[in-house]
């Protein structure tokens, strides 16, 4: 049986947002795609969307090198859409930094080699991980969007098998009473 995912709607707002944000959060590092800087800007939106109610509370621009939100690191692919897909965390990251949690967001885009991300498209707010538990994960190879190889091997664990994001709004709430915040 399928699990029901959260969306969250990609807007105008959001969309001309992240794309004057890129430049400015753009990581050196192996690129997988011509719009992972973008998609990644995009899942922190969306999910800021999602735990808040507000996109806007997001602190793109402001935690580069840094963990997304307190405690939580948020990965983000574009690719159509399926709960077959992986939450993907780079094996050199996993060993840089130690989030509480990592939150899969898939932007549904229309094909797996897409370039860009259009008004309207959904973004999935897929289930989330302990840093430990992605520890613990397989690692593999990938590849990329432009190319047969990353060159660099990921920890993966396919979405169906994350931690359903309902179970995380608890504990976010559970943080916010003993003092923790985003």
């Amino acid at each position: 049986m399928t699990r029901e995912y959260p969306r969250i709607q990609i807007t105008d707002e959001m969309l001309s947002t992240a794309k004057q944000l890129v430049e400015k959060v753009r990581v050196n590092r192996t690129v997988a795609s011509k719009i992972d800087t973008l998609t990644g800007i995009l899942g922190e939106f969306a999910f800021a969307q999602f735990l808040f109610g507000d996109w806007n509370k997001h602190r793109v621009g402001s935690n580069k090198g840094e963990i997304d939100f307190d405690g939580i690191e948020i990965k983000t692919s574009a690719f159509p859409f399926r709960d077959s897909l992986n939450l993907l965390v780079r094996e050199d990251y996993a060993k840089k930094r130690k989030p509480q949690y990592y939150v899969q967001v898939i932007i549904d885009v229309s094909s797996e080699k897409a370039d860009d991300i259009r008004l309207g498209s959904d973004a999935y707010i897929c289930g989330f991980a302990t840093s430990e538990e992605v520890d613990k994960a397989p690692k593999k190879d990938f590849g990329s969007k432009i190319g047969p190889r990353g060159g660099y091997r990921c920890h993966f664990i396919q979405i169906s098998d994350l931690h359903p994001i309902e179970e995380f709004r608890s504990l976010f709430d559970q943080r916010q009473i003993n003092g923790a915040t985003a």
